[in-house]
């Protein structure tokens, strides 16, 4: 069993709940203006953040609001390199002037799910992230080709989790359009990550069990129960002596 595991929320995308979270969480990837957010919002999160230890990392995604960034979008390897540089270049100037450090990245939404997948697009992202500042971590989802990228390129690669979302057989996510995707009931999330965390497995939509690496489990911030689903998460965790802390 782990002795220990990171939380992570995506957090900065106006849901409402980022200072209710904030205490349950030891990483935040903050949105960084394009899918949702704005630079007041980023450095408000960044300062509050850092008096709480929580580990900053940035949250980039594609710039299209109306969709919130899920949406699939076919951009060549210069766009995606230049989305992902300038929005990390946004976040790592709000960290320095708060005197903080930026310590990870996480996609957002259709780039995270698009880059698990494809080989020239992770590459683009992982070149941005390096090219600012390649000794940050990268979040990505378990067992993916983007993490596989990311270490060839000397970055940091974090396996993250769901528990939330329903996995296939394959170990991807359910997508998101597709009946049973998401996980509502905070009980069943709780005891989906706690088997991620402890059992190193997850049992898909088809009731397979299968082996997955886990590093890091998110919390969706926008997510109607995301308060609670913390709260009781960490609550969990914290009774199996687990500690809660950054990768």
């Amino acid at each position: 069993m782990s002795t220990q595991i990171d939380i992570n929320a995506d957090l900065g995308e106006e849901a409402g709940h980022d200072d209710e979270l904030l205490p349950y969480i030891s990483s935040v990837n903050i949105a960084c203006g394009a899918h949702a957010g704005d630079m007041a919002i980023m450095q408000a999160l960044v300062i509050k953040a850092a008096q709480r230890g929580i580990a900053i990392g940035a949250h980039p995604g594609y710039e299209d609001r109306t969709h919130f960034g899920r949406r699939n979008m076919q951009l060549s390897a210069e766009e995606i390199h230049r989305l992902v540089k300038d929005q990390l270049l946004l976040l790592e100037a709000c960290c320095q002037s708060a005197g903080a450090r930026m310590h990870h990245v996480k996609l957002h939404g259709a780039l995270y799910n698009q880059s698990a997948v494809d080989p020239v697009l992770a590459a683009a992202a992982c070149r941005a992230i390096a090219d600012v500042n390649p000794s940050l971590h990268v979040l990505g989802l378990s067992g993916s080709l983007f993490l596989q990228v990311a270490a060839s390129q000397g970055l940091r690669p974090v396996a993250e989790v769901f528990a939330d979302r329903h996995y296939t057989d394959a170990a991807t996510l359910v997508p998101r359009e597709q009946p049973g995707a998401l996980i509502d009931e905070t009980e069943e999330a709780v005891a989906q990550a706690l088997q991620l965390v402890c059992r190193q497995s997850v049992n898909t939509l088809s009731g397979k069990t299968i082996a997955i690496k886990a590093e890091s489990v998110c919390v969706h911030g926008d997510g109607p129960h995301a308060v609670d689903f913390a709260k009781q998460l960490h609550r969990a965790l914290t009774q199996l002596s687990i500690r809660i802390q950054p990768v």
